[in-house]
């Protein structure tokens, strides 16, 4: 992610009658800001207070698509969706949507960029009403569109704006800011699988999603108003361009392609460990600590690979270490586990090192691109990436799992195609980088 360090330009002379400068938030990459009538970046209160409201929001509405691990062993158990394999859709497609959308989204961001917080407001209530709408749905297409594609565009249109808002405050200490965010979500997934599995036990999934409904409303809502950029709003803008020079760049292509790669396998464990605890006789409770413990690992993994891609370790071997470690760990522990001390091994080590991945996209970009302005498009364009791979995970499933069980023999026979997939993935996104980066087709920083 490149930087959206504020230009240091003479500001033009201001008139008698002007006692402010003039902001432009579309064009504030652009024109002259003065710097001294901003809250500092990288520290003070607002940068953090941000950050932290920030962290909540994703923590609660992030990581429910990604807790859809254990919805996902439920709704299998239920007549209604019993043995239907695109079961797994419905999460893929809420978290898919904002991947994938990412693009789209940018650009309107940057051309009406005054109207950001007005997209949360128009964003925040349409998750809420995905859940809601969900505790109606008696069929896997209603599942599909209302926590699915209502949630996840609804989570498309107010997330975006919030990562504007980081990318104002937090420039040099980026990768810091982005790996304490990425982590938020996997705090959330210490404690949501068990509140999930708890309510799902004894509610059923239709006032489970009320209830989740509610709680979001509680929790997210009056902090909403606390969610503000660095840069003031502009009494007068004009529309501004998105800088889509990344697309240019072979640093690039050969980030995207790993990033591709990487996602395709990448969700699959998040997606299948309950099941598969199921499956060599763990209770629900169990599958529920290892998805937990997946989780724990990954705030731990996001935040260090976060701060260590801050100019302090070599951005290649972070991504190099990340997806050898987390594909040899999957064909490994997962593929050979027969127990729930070998699955709770698995998830912690793929969690610290499968999901350090994301958290260096900041300093990916920055590799791309050091023009200011292509910082939300660069990212926008690793968000797709991942996007595919997310999207395709539903699909993929339904072709790789098999319909028996064996219990002692590699991935139980059922989910071996998947274990092989996945850590085929992510050992092919460390080639993609390695390879060049061993031609020495790389600037030393990198």
């Amino acid at each position: 992610m490149t930087s959206l360090e504020l230009q240091d330009r003479n500001p033009p002379p201001l008139s008698e009658s002007e006692h402010e400068p003039s902001y432009d938030r579309e064009n504030a990459y652009d024109i002259p800001v003065l710097e001294q009538n901003l809250d500092p970046a990288d520290s003070g209160a607002a940068a953090w207070r941000l950050l932290v409201v920030a962290f909540f929001f994703e923590a609660l509405l992030w990581g429910f698509p990604l807790s859809f691990g254990v919805f996902q062993n439920y709704y299998s158990e239920q007549p209604q969706f019993a043995n239907n394999p695109f079961i797994s859709i419905v999460g893929t497609v809420a978290s898919g949507i904002s991947y994938l959308g990412a693009p789209l989204i940018i650009p309107i961001i940057k051309r009406y960029s005054k109207y950001q917080r007005h997209m949360i407001w128009i964003g925040w209530p349409l998750c809420i009403l995905g859940l809601v709408a969900g505790s109606f749905a008696k069929t896997l297409p209603t599942l599909i569109f209302t926590q699915g594609v209502m949630y996840g565009v609804g989570f498309l249109i107010f997330y975006y704006p919030i990562i504007s808002f980081i990318n104002e405050f937090w420039i040099a200490r980026r990768g810091l800011a982005y790996g304490i965010l990425c982590a938020s979500s996997a705090v959330s997934g210490i404690v949501m699988p068990f509140a999930v599995e708890a309510l799902l036990a004894k509610y059923g999934y239709q006032t489970t999603l009320r209830i989740i409904a509610i709680g979001l409303v509680v929790l997210t809502g009056p902090l909403i108003p606390l969610l503000k950029g660095r840069l003031p709003p502009s009494a007068h803008t004009s529309a501004g361009k998105t800088n889509w020079q990344a697309l240019r760049s072979p640093v690039f292509w050969v980030y995207c392609t790993s990033n591709v790669v990487q996602g395709l396998g990448y969700f699959f464990p998040s997606l299948y460990l309950p099941s598969y605890a199921t499956a060599i006789g763990l209770t629900g409770t169990q599958g529920a600590l290892v998805l937990a413990l997946l989780s724990v690992s990954q705030v731990i993994g996001q935040s260090s690979f976060g701060y260590l891609s801050d100019k302090r370790v070599p951005l290649n071997l972070l991504i190099l270490i990340s997806t050898l470690v987390s594909g040899l760990a999957t064909l490994t522990l997962w593929g050979l586990a027969q127990s729930l001390a070998a699955l709770v091994m698995f998830a912690l080590v793929y969690g610290f090192f499968g999901a350090g991945y994301v958290a260096m996209w900041a300093r990916m970009g920055s590799a791309v691109s050091e023009e200011p302005t292509a910082a939300l498009a660069t990212f926008s364009l690793f968000c797709f990436g991942k996007g595919v791979g997310n999207v395709a995970a539903g699909p993929l499933s339904a072709a790789l799992i098999r319909k028996g069980v064996v219990v002692g023999s590699y991935g139980i026979m059922r989910y071996k195609s998947v274990i092989v997939f996945t850590g085929s993935c992510m050992l092919g996104s460390a080639v993609s980088v390695g390879a060049w980066w061993m031609k020495g087709k790389w600037p030393r920083s990198l």
